[in-house]
């Protein structure tokens, strides 16, 4: 039945495509933005499409802008966590946070663009439970509002931060990776890392860690870190990107570059005493590599630069560092991700009103965990009421996203085959990938860290 309707789907959007390229040339329309199709000199962020492909999906992602209301605007642009092993069963946690009894619930009253899972929300079991959970969400997704399917995204860097353990395939740290040199290994483990998220019914994984490792100092990096080397840093980033996206959205993290900091941004906010120079130099070329590879989302993390923006505010805030450096100057067009708006680093600056309205303000497009999602929500919608928010931002932030959901093969069909997991997820090749991976030797001993530590 499932392969039925996907073949039903498809023959939709291609008719639609073609009726659309069709009307283009009977009524010489000459200016294809105005019918929601790019134009010739528009990016594709990457993502190499034959123009038919291309145009279908604008076709779609231009109706369902056009269909979706206000309010389902802005829950795009949330994600959130939420609580409990299935999306039908009740769990008192999220009657306690949200004012509702279930996951799916939650889904359909805020119209969530996203859902994030961690061990402590109990959305994270077997591969079994995952990927039921993942199927019953989207249907959540599926049957209401605008129908728009769900990131549903985790933290599986390997390594320290592992959120989905065995059976799924262990593989080396971004560390060793980097410690060993090869650019194919890297992207080989990013494959089937992807694959086996994918097959659980996770299309986004918030990875790879594209910062460098500049500070031994640092609490949270070390081996999630591919290499104190910007260079090393930058070619496993464009690999491991490429890597996961074959299966699923990669999200590099933390921009502008967390690496040099010896503060924990759960805690309170880091500072990066570089200078324009040395950013370009030390942070900036992984998530060069990343923007070159055609990288779906970059994470802004909870960094003060005040040689990137003088006014001292955190990234996820600032225009100067999301909308200018990030979009205009390295030319980066795909979706912009905020780090958790739980985060202390972010809170010490701002109200839990304000915090995702400033973000939305300053180039963002997702907005991953606030800490009131309530309160944030209600808040932007005030905000576009009142014009602080304009529709015109809250659309472009929303393209962006439902052109990331199209390209990952969401919308095409969001449900995952239960009956696939054992083939997939920790299976025999991916185990003996990962050996052989584990077993390459040290090429060469990790670089000193250059000079410039900022953040001490």
């Amino acid at each position: 039945m499932r392969s039925t309707e996907r073949a039903v789907r498809r023959t939709a959007a291609l008719l639609a495509g073609l009726v659309l390229g069709t009307m283009l040339v009977a009524y010489g329309v000459a200016d294809r933005s105005v019918v929601g199709l790019p134009t010739a000199a528009g990016p594709d962020n990457g993502s190499s499409q034959p123009a038919l492909a291309h145009e279908q999906e604008q076709a779609w992602v231009g109706s369902t802008l056009r269909r979706m209301t206000v309010q389902e605007k802005v829950g795009q642009l949330f994600v959130s966590v939420a609580y409990g092993e299935r999306a039908d069963a009740p769990d008192q946690r999220n009657r306690a946070e949200f004012g509702l009894d279930t996951a799916a619930e939650l889904v359909g009253r805020y119209h969530l663009g996203g859902v994030v899972y961690f061990n402590w929300t109990s959305t994270l079991g077997s591969p079994q439970q995952v990927a039921e959970l993942s199927n019953g969400l989207q249907r959540a997704a599926r049957g209401s509002g605008a129908g728009v399917p769900l990131l549903i995204s985790t933290d599986q860097e390997n390594g320290a931060i592992v959120r989905i353990g065995p059976p799924a395939t262990l593989l080396p740290t971004a560390g060793d990776l980097g410690a060993a040199g090869s650019a194919e290994d890297a992207r080989t483990a990013a494959e089937i890392s992807g694959r086996e998220l994918r097959a659980m019914g996770v299309n986004q994984d918030l990875a790879p860690v594209a910062d460098v490792n500049l500070n031994p100092s640092n609490p949270v990096l070390g081996a999630r870190t591919f290499s104190a080397d910007p260079a090393v840093a930058a070619t496993m980033t464009g690999a491991q990107v490429t890597g996961y996206q074959r299966s699923v959205a990669a999200t590099v993290k933390h921009f502008p570059g967390h690496g040099a900091t010896a503060t924990d941004s759960h805690v309170a906010l880091p500072v990066v005493d570089h200078d324009r120079a040395q950013w370009e130099r030390l942070d900036a070329p992984p998530f060069r590599a990343a923007v070159a590879a055609g990288v779906d989302v970059i994470m802004i993390g909870h960094i003060a630069a005040p040689g990137l923006d003088p006014s001292g505010q955190p990234a996820t805030l600032s225009p100067v560092i999301v909308d200018g450096l990030l979009r205009r100057e390295l030319g980066y067009h795909g979706v912009v991700m905020t780090d958790s708006l739980r985060m202390q680093g972010v809170r010490d600056v701002a109200s839990d009103e304000r915090i995702p309205v400033l973000a939305l303000a300053a180039g963002a497009d997702l907005l991953l965990m606030p800490a009131n999602l309530d309160v944030a929500y209600r808040s932007v919608l005030a905000a576009v009421r009142s014009g602080e928010l304009t529709q015109a931002r809250i659309d472009a932030s929303v393209r962006r996203i439902l052109e990331l959901k199209w390209r990952r093969g969401m919308v095409d069909d969001p449900l995952v085959d239960l009956g696939e997991l054992s083939s997939v997820v920790g299976s025999p090749e991916n185990r003996a990938l990962a050996s052989r991976l584990a077993a390459r030797p040290v090429v060469a001993s990790p670089p000193e860290p250059p000079a410039s530590r900022g953040g001490r």
